[in-house]
């Protein structure tokens, strides 16, 4: 059994009582899918719902094979009421992390427990139809060696850089060779629900789902790894923007120099304060003679990648720790930016460069009290990830499972 009979509200089930015993349905599990497990009684005053009521859409969800009686509460005093919860196995969500050099494929069950995970495929990204096409062998290569009904996958969420929208299914950065949404063609190719996301976006969710947040309903987290991604909660909800293309924090022109930017405009941001820009600073010092142990590493020094720098850094490399600290301070003077519009409680710093820990961090909080009002700043705590863009294909999942039983938007 799957979930595909939630879709019959979008698909329009039909009207009175059909419809609001669906609905309820979907609730309920909802309420599980957040809260583990209830008793009837306890969901009977949730939804302001008669007891006979929630023991028919109950009955329902266990011949459905989507809930189960979990036994027995441990109430202290009188009778012992059942408690239910989700099963775990009904439904499976994949999500997909398509990097610039790798792939990274995860799935969960529906109580969001990690069942399978693949980390760094080895993928170089191009914007061509061969790695389009091995993308979506990679996908069929993993699920075929899942030991999963096929039926009970709900979707495949895949997580791609740049402008997504991801209502209409749209990449207008990657793939964009078709008048058709590229997530039909995903479907087309997989025979599974297909949808798409902004990469940034994806490990957002993941990262404030994690249990970083305590009280936090405001937050932003920063992602810097080539390019600088933000994503932004507002009110315990992504914000997304008319078009789905908010966070395109590393393009805002905040720099008056001449190097042009991915985007095609000068000045970004990302120009200055992004993995490509350290990765072009330590080059360009190499060849203007600058000394470090990275040449002795690498004969070619085109060859030398962002985690190659933040390696020599904690090796005390003095090239690699005054070029972080510099990115750092960049990088802080737009945060301060951000933090004097959204007055958030919670930025959280991820990414790559995140693995360099105070290298960053310490710069990045000195501009931030050099370029943003203290007032303002007083109440914004900073943290950086422990998690680096590892998360970024189990958000995937996460926001599949999630919008399917509303419990984001």
């Amino acid at each position: 059994m799957t979930l595909n009979f939630l879709n019959d509200i979008q698909l329009g089930a039909n009207s009175g009582v059909a419809y609001k015993n669906i609905r309820l349905k979907k609730q309920i599990l909802s309420y599980f899918a957040q809260n583990e497990t209830a008793t009837i009684a306890e969901l009977s005053k949730e939804f302001n719902v008669s007891i006979p009521k929630i023991n028919e859409c109950i009955s329902e969800l266990i011949n459905d094979q989507l809930v189960k009686d979990y036994g027995k509460t441990s109430a202290s005093v009188g009778r012992k009421p059942n408690s239910y919860g989700l099963v775990a196995n009904a439904a499976y969500f994949i999500g997909v992390q398509v990097g610039t050099e790798n792939l990274s494929i995860a799935m969960i069950n529906l109580k969001k427990d990690l069942v399978a995970q693949n980390e760094d495929i080895p993928f170089r990204l191009e914007n061509s139809e061969e790695s389009l096409k091995m993308i979506c062998d990679c996908i069929t290569d993993f699920i075929a060696k899942q030991p999963v009904n096929r039926e009970n996958i709900q979707g495949i969420g895949i997580n791609l850089s740049g402008r997504i929208n991801y209502r209409t299914g749209y990449s207008y950065s990657y793939f964009n060779f078709y008048e058709d949404p590229l997530s039909t063609y995903f479907e087309k190719a997989l025979g599974i629900p297909a949808y798409l996301e902004n990469d940034t976006k994806a490990l957002s969710y993941a990262e404030f789902s994690s249990g970083i947040l305590t009280t936090e309903k405001d937050a932003l987290y920063i992602n810097i790894d080539n390019g600088i991604g933000l994503g932004i909660m507002i009110n315990g909800q992504l914000y997304y923007g008319k078009s789905g293309f908010s966070g395109e924090f590393g393009h805002i022109p905040i720099f008056d120099n001449e190097i042009i930017c991915k985007c095609g405009k000068r000045g970004c941001l990302e120009t200055e304060a992004s993995g490509r820009a350290l990765r072009k600073k330590i080059i360009d010092e190499i060849k203007a003679g600058a000394s470090t142990i990275l040449t002795k590493k690498f004969e070619n020094i085109e060859d030398i990648r962002l985690n190659d720098i933040i390696i020599a850094a904690k090796k005390d490399d003095n090239l690699a720790i005054e070029s972080i600290n510099y990115i750092g301070d960049k990088l802080g003077r737009g945060i301060a930016s951000l933090i004097n519009i959204f007055n958030p409680e919670l930025i959280i710093i991820g990414g790559s460069l995140a693995k360099s820990g105070e290298y960053l961090s310490l710069p990045v909080k000195n501009a931030i009290n050099k370029y943003s009002l203290s007032i303002v700043n007083r109440d914004t705590k900073i943290t950086l990830s422990s998690h680096g863009e590892k998360l970024a294909a189990f958000g995937a999942c996460l926001l599949l499972r999630d919008r399917l039983l509303e419990i984001t938007e």
